[in-house]
């Protein structure tokens, strides 16, 4: 009987946002042959680099980094794509004996490398159109709240503003008569990969807040607000893109329609990311299998290294 294929394997270091991720990876790169995979929805924009907090040119020159670039704002990338993406890269990176290593925070992302993606019914042009045009008469508050009652469960994980995921959930239902949930409990969860799951983790949340904070005021220093302007001038893009809907590109594109003033949308934008760092611990809390490392302490390669090192040993 032939022995089966081995796993590749993968590192993922996950964190929320203002954690230092990168820079971590930067450091562990001087120590080990790795390539970065990133996983995060809004540096695969082109054109969105100060707001993503994109490494620079120079940096992705020194060490490999795959999945940034790779889409114009005007287009959409979706979790499948990246799992599809992601799980070539892989292979690839392993095959030329290098360790891949994951490194963001967008959780959908890590969620659907790690479970696997539900065979969801294609897009219909005419049921889509048909959900916005009634969302454009009650809201998409509205539209949440009617997707409470065809599907409690998919409506508990979405925001009631998040219009994408709300017309995803109610087009899914429109199309097939049965509920995206009951797609996602059919996913088969496969293990493509052996993972080791290390999280930068804040000990200290006032102190996260305040880095966000300073890391934003950082970032309008550094011409976030010219960037985002050069977006808004794009005949073919809106702000209903995925990429116009990250965040910080959000609430600058709101105060150059006009709709707020411009401090009112820097503040916005720092509590969206405090609520986005919010988000991405919850989904970190319910992984028993996440390795925390405290993530503002000055030492936290030391554990990573540690980790990483005691669990190679016992892949072999």
């Amino acid at each position: 009987m032939s022995r089966p294929a081995q796993r590749s394997l993968a590192l993922m270091l996950m964190g929320p946002t203002a954690t230092g991720k990168t820079a971590a990876v930067i450091e562990l790169a001087k120590q080990l042959p790795l390539e970065i995979i990133s996983v995060d929805s809004a540096m695969v924009y082109r054109g969105l680099d100060i707001g993503t907090a994109k490494p620079p040119l120079a940096e992705r020159a020194g060490v490999p980094h795959h999945l940034i670039d790779i889409r114009d704002p005007a287009e959409i990338y979706s979790a499948g794509e990246f799992r599809r993406d992601a799980l070539g890269l892989i292979e690839e990176i392993g095959s030329r004996g290098r360790l891949p290593v994951l490194v963001g925070g967008t959780m959908l992302y890590f969620n659907v490398l790690l479970h696997g993606l539900a065979d969801l019914p294609a897009a219909d042009a005419e049921v889509r159109s048909s959900l916005d045009a009634e969302a454009k008469r009650v809201g998409w508050p509205a539209m949440h709240r009617r997707l409470v009652d065809i599907d409690p469960d998919a409506a508990a994980k979405i925001r009631a503003n998040d219009a994408q995921r709300i017309q995803r959930a109610l087009e899914v239902f429109a199309v097939s008569g049965r509920t995206i949930s009951s797609f996602h409990r059919q996913t088969a969860q496969e293990t493509v990969a052996n993972f080791l799951k290390i999280a930068l983790w804040p000990e200290d949340r006032k102190r996260l807040a305040s880095k966000i904070g300073e890391r934003f005021d950082r970032m309008m220093a550094q011409g976030l607000l010219g960037e985002v302007e050069s977006l808004y001038r794009r005949d073919e893009l809106n702000a209903d893109l995925p990429a116009m809907r990250c965040v910080g590109y959000r609430q600058l594109w709101q105060h150059l329609a006009g709709e707020t003033e411009l401090q009112q949308a820097v503040e916005n934008a720092k509590v969206a990311t405090r609520r986005l760092a919010k988000r991405q611990l919850t989904w970190l809390r319910a992984d028993e299998d996440v390795h925390r490392v405290p993530a503002l302490e000055e030492s936290r390669l030391a554990p990573i290294n540690g980790l990483l090192e005691r669990w190679l040993e016992n892949q072999q």
